[in-house]
């Protein structure tokens, strides 16, 4: 039985970001899915994390929050022999975090406050934010295809922690700003991304539940069908 225990839900991005490294350094894990709407169960998880973000590696009963810093510690400790996210070289490795860093604050955080927005009330929708949301994402894209031209990746020639935040967060950008069509290194690398076996992975764990995305009106037939059997279920 392993000694560690990730709380979760396949749904959030930060919460894919960690399961495509838990996959991608060959880790077991034992998974428990969060139902934060139930009072015992958020007392209990919030005696474990104050601030009740998700998602959170426990090892050996000691909690490890924030998703980052979860990959690092999985890396240092528990990884398979030569899986590595983060590399070794101190230059190499900042050049990661950087990446890792801009995706979270740059396109993870402007998604969730449109995410956000959509499940607030009628009339207490924010249009001024949203706005300011789908021209932080459009900067960010642009930036981004720019750096990806002449690249596969986007810090050095290995898949990386820059990556494990990159899927999760441009899945659920772009259905609320989808690509121009002019950024084409940026689009070819969302498909890189999702043609990648542990991005894949994590999205198939997460396709039951996409009928409970706020804007699943945005997602590509491909990942949700809401006639497929498997869009029903959960």
């Amino acid at each position: 039985m392993t000694s560690l225990t990730l709380h979760y839900h396949p749904l959030s991005s930060y919460c894919q970001k960690v399961l495509i490294a838990v996959d991608m350094l060959g880790i077991e894990v034992d998974k428990r899915l969060l139902n934060l709407s139930d009072p015992e169960e958020r007392a209990a998880y919030l005696a474990l994390v104050p601030t009740g973000k998700m998602p959170l590696l426990v090892d050996q009963g000691r909690p490890v929050p924030e998703s980052s810093i979860i990959i690092e510690h999985l890396q240092r400790h528990h990884a398979r022999p030569g899986r590595t996210l983060i590399p070794q070289d101190p230059d190499a490795a900042l050049d990661v975090r950087l990446w890792d860093r801009l995706f979270d604050v740059y396109v993870m955080t402007p998604m969730q406050a449109l995410t956000a927005d959509l499940l607030r009330p009628e009339g207490d929708r924010d249009s001024l934010g949203v706005a300011r949301a789908r021209e932080g994402l459009s900067s960010a894209y642009a930036f981004m295809d720019r750096h990806l031209e002449g690249r596969t990746w986007m810090a050095g020639d290995a898949f990386s922690m820059a990556e494990c935040a990159a899927a999760p967060a441009l899945f659920y950008a772009v259905t609320y700003v989808p690509f121009l069509p002019q950024q084409v290194h940026l689009a070819a690398f969302f498909e890189r991304l999702m043609g990648h076996p542990s991005v894949a992975r994590t999205i198939d764990q997460a396709r039951p539940y996409f009928k409970f995305y706020p804007g699943r009106g945005g997602l590509s037939r491909r990942f949700f069908d809401p006639d497929d059997p498997i869009s029903k279920e959960g």
